[in-house]
């Protein structure tokens, strides 16, 4: 077992405001729920660059904010950008603020260029459109993955909360580590408050690190369920299934996702009766009893769940409870072969245990200097290699899981 810096989650914020940091977190005057950007002060319509999800071998999906409402497009091809995507639903073409593209019909295993496009509607009318500025991105590139890959990698970070300059930091102790796509494992912020906070704290900052090229996969901590922006959360991002629990196969693992949701109980004072995570947990339940019987989670080499709240090491909080009752027997049923959380904000590893868990349980840490950490995993149809990093790149945890195939 990894030993374990010992810090208490529940008093974070005291520390941090004792320290004098508290203007890391989100000012008050935040809480306005508003949707609908300034134009940045360049007078450019993109407010963000774009930004990957739910890449597949034969789809990806391109979101983008822009500071007034558009109709965009995505211009994308092999060799050129000769072909052109936009979103349309029930009969009516996208005309908004959040741009979410969908690119379909992809080859499997191919290099792809796109760049984005957004045409201004500076007055719409019943019966009239005016039309203002018009802009596009310079070309950036993904490849879809083969159907046969036989390696991958990727990365996970968990509880940042409102700390952006983490991120150039954490990823830097992984820039010689070639990875497929990113988790974001929860608590990525404090709590919700408006769309710019979502711009600086979250898709700027990755939009300059890698999302243009490389997709991450968001798995929501309880600190996402918080303030009065939690609801427009989900606008921001794609999953499979359009929701935050799913599942899905790279290369040689079968990857399921759950949302854990909030850690107290549903009738806690903080919620104002605006709580509902039992039922949404035990319907988790439900969905995850089917999918242990599914042959992609029972042929994969490797079964590899991510979720926020882990089931042990995390004290007797309802939350953390409720998920070991509903959860960890089927994880033992199904037999996965690694458990990924944070939550704690104390790092460690913790080996398979008959009497609990049956298999290796890694969580990070975070959000403070010294507390934070970077998790990279690589593996091919043989074995499966884990290695968490603190901020300072010193190693303190690995995993090394062998395929069930050769066990």
């Amino acid at each position: 077992m990894q030993k374990n810096t010992t810090y208490n989650r529940r008093n974070f914020i005291g520390d941090i405001t004792k320290a004098g940091l508290v203007g890391l977190l989100p000012r008050p005057d935040f809480a306005e729920q508003n949707d609908a950007p300034v134009k940045n002060s360049a007078g450019a319509l993109f407010i963000t660059k774009p930004y990957l999800q739910n890449l597949s071998p034969t789809a990806c999906t391109v979101i983008w904010i822009t500071g007034k409402p558009c109709k965009s497009w995505v211009e994308y091809g092999t060799s050129a950008p000769d072909k052109k995507a936009s979103h349309a639903s029930i009969g009516l073409i996208d005309a908004n603020y959040i741009n979410k593209i969908t690119l379909s019909n992809l080859q499997p295993g191919t290099k792809y260029c796109y760049r984005i496009c957004s045409h201004e509607i500076s007055d719409f009318q019943p019966y009239k459109l005016t039309w203002g500025a018009d802009e596009q991105s310079e070309l950036y590139y993904f490849t879809t993955p083969d159907t046969q890959e036989d390696n991958i990698s990727w990365v996970v970070l968990n509880d940042i909360h409102d700390r952006p300059a983490s991120f150039p930091l954490l990823f830097s102790l992984v820039k010689d580590f070639k990875y497929d796509f990113v988790f974001l494992n929860g608590d990525m912020f404090d709590y919700q408050t408006n769309q710019q906070q979502m711009i600086d704290h979250l898709l700027s900052p990755l939009g300059n690190i890698f999302s243009t090229t490389t997709p991450f996969i968001y798995t929501r901590g309880n600190h996402e369920t918080r303030g009065v922006f939690a609801r427009n959360h989900y606008n921001y991002f794609e999953n499979p299934d359009n929701r935050y629990y799913f599942s899905f196969t790279r290369g040689p693992v079968h990857f399921v996702v759950l949302d854990t949701g909030e850690d107290k109980e549903d009738d806690h004072a903080e919620y104002g009766g605006l709580a509902a995570f039992d039922a949404y947990r035990e319907e988790q339940e439900k969905w995850l009893a089917k999918e242990i019987e599914t042959p992609a989670f029972k042929k994969a080499p490797f079964r590899v769940v991510m979720m926020h709240i882990p089931p042990y090491q995390s004290g007797d909080w309802h939350g953390t409870m409720h998920c070991r009752a509903l959860f960890n027997p089927l994880f033992n049923k199904g037999k996965i072969d690694l458990l990924i959380c944070g939550h704690t904000h104390r790092y460690g590893t913790y080996l398979a245990d008959d009497a609990t868990h049956h298999y290796p349980l890694v969580i990070g840490g975070g959000p403070l200097e010294s507390k934070r950490t970077i998790i990279k995993v690589n593996a091919n149809s043989r074995e499966l290699k884990l290695v968490m990093l603190r901020d300072d790149g010193t190693e303190v945890g690995n995993v090394t899981v062998e395929s069930r195939k050769r066990r």
